[in-house]
């Protein structure tokens, strides 16, 4: 029997889980809320439950819960859930009218706080009435098992409109499929097992036929293992952390974003040309110098701190494929990298050059091809060898945070017939590693997310003005006028002095 198993790479985000630890991403939506009430005002919960009843077939595995593999010997699978219950995971709240931001924030930490029940499909979808300015919020969850953050976005497009038109698709009834017996899955389990190292050996030799080919494979593995440093330099966010999240959201034009880009490449101080992702690494790495700054802590100049950077492995095939069935990809494609911040650098260029020089390095040297083949290689070992291999790497300090920038759309999403107006990421903090930065590109706007332990960084709001800080300081050396964003037509940066 062929089942939908996991991979070595979702099975260790369960393994990391824990009460104190949910490993689940998500984001916070901010739409119009006119289209969200009756004639009688009423909150229309019920037509928003069918419209996505209608488009669960779009997403199978969110009609999908765990089963375990009995003594643990062999990665979970998805099987259907016979008792699905879509009132459980399209919910209802609501503010004080009028609900502040500060408000929803509170409401939202709170709301990811919470572990997502293994027993069900393993994703909530909240609508939250009431906040100000006549608008609605929808805060998401989904486990890091289901979802990377590049299929994240895939599935948010599903389940969102092109226009304001509701589009319903036409109702196919979902009969649930039965799920093996215990002993049949273990039988398998223990079976495919077998197998598969000899699929591996079979791989290796095949490859070796191809010496350039193998050799270069083997430089990349290399590169990848030679990349990662035993430690990174502890700093505040870098310990144990509680279950208690303190989350804000910070919003940079793209259009600002893109005039920074393009004024340093061609600046003679940057020395070559930089990309977006190094601009908002630049302004991450200023944010982090302020915070510092500010909890009185000494900087040296040779400070460097390691940034783990998820990059997209998925085909843009499979993406292409998938979106022309009018469906989404799903799972986990991502390998990792480690890249430097030079956070000591107190000149905001010289900062910004080392971060890109660094990247350009990590790029050219096929580290991330070189990571994803470690990763892949996990699919071979034993489940319990995976799990305590997946709790030490989250405890060693590698890293000292992790920092993703995941492009959305750039036109407009609609809800129910409503616009989207913002979009705000949320990536999980782990043990050790207290702080993430999330980015996502959504219709001219760079939305980050930013994570952290209530505990262990009480005092966010200084990081997130020190990355506000950051974009206009770089705006300011480079030339470019913020208040040009609002005359320059779509599609164009502004104009630099």
């Amino acid at each position: 029997m062929v089942y939908e198993r996991l991979t070595a790479l979702d099975s260790a985000f369960l393994h990391i889980e824990a009460a104190h630890q949910p490993m689940h991403v998500g984001g916070l939506c901010i739409v119009e809320g006119r289209s969200f009430r009756d004639a009688e005002g009423r909150f229309r919960l019920d037509d928003l439950r069918a419209v996505v009843d209608a488009r669960l077939r779009l997403v199978p595995r969110f009609r999908k819960k765990l089963m375990t593999v009995t003594l643990d010997q062999g990665r979970p699978i998805w099987v259907d859930d016979e008792a699905f219950d879509l009132a459980y995971h399209v919910r209802h709240a609501a503010l004080p009218t009028p609900g502040s931001e500060t408000q929803l924030r509170s409401l939202f930490e709170r709301v990811q706080s919470h572990l997502l029940d293994r027993r069900r499909p393993l994703w909530e979808l909240w609508f939250v009435e009431g906040l100000e300015g006549d608008r609605v919020a929808i805060i998401t969850k989904t486990h890091h098992a289901m979802v990377d953050g590049i299929s994240n976005m895939d599935v948010a497009t599903v389940l969102f409109d092109l226009g304001p038109e509701v589009v319903v698709p036409a109702a196919t009834p979902w009969r649930p499929e039965p799920p093996p017996s215990a002993p049949q899955l273990l039988i398998d389990s223990v079976v495919e097992r077998a197998v598969e190292p000899a699929e591996l050996v079979r791989s290796v030799r095949a490859a070796f036929r191809v010496p350039r080919h193998a050799a270069e494979r083997a430089r990349e593995v290399g590169r990848a293992m030679a990349n990662s440093r035993p430690l990174a330099p502890r700093m505040p966010w870098n310990g144990p952390i509680t279950p208690h999240r303190r989350w804000e959201p910070v919003r940079v034009p793209i259009p600002l974003a893109k005039a920074i880009k393009d004024a340093a490449s061609v600046d003679d101080r940057v020395g070559g040309r930089v990309s977006l992702n190094d601009i908002v690494l630049a302004t991450v790495a200023g944010g982090l110098r302020t915070f510092l700054t500010d909890r009185r802590q000494s900087i040296a100049p040779e400070l460097v701190l390691k940034a783990m950077v998820p990059v997209s492995t998925r085909a843009a095939a499979d993406r292409a494929a998938a979106a022309a069935e009018g469906s989404a990809v799903v799972g986990n494609e991502v390998s990792m990298v480690a890249t430097d911040l030079a956070v000591g650098i107190a000149d905001p260029v010289e900062r910004l050059e080392a971060i890109a020089t660094a990247m350009r390095s990590l790029k050219e040297s096929g580290t991330a091809v070189g990571a994803d083949l470690l990763l892949r290689m996990t699919g071979y070992a034993p489940p319990t060898v995976l799990a305590i291999a997946s709790r030490l790497a989250v405890r060693a300090r590698a890293v000292n945070l992790v920092i993703t920038n995941v492009p959305g759309p750039q036109f407009p999403l609609y809800c129910f017939g409503a616009r989207m107006l913002e979009i705000f990421p949320f990536v999980p903090v782990a043990d050790g590693h207290g702080l993430t930065v999330a980015v996502v590109s959504y219709d001219g706007q760079l939305g980050f997310g930013i994570n952290a332990d209530r505990e262990l960084m009480p005092d966010l709001s200084v990081f997130c003005d020190g990355v506000r800080a950051a974009f206009d300081e770089y705006a300011e050396l480079f030339g470019v006028h913020p208040a040009a964003i609002d005359d320059a037509p779509a599609g164009e940066a502004p104009a630099s002095r």
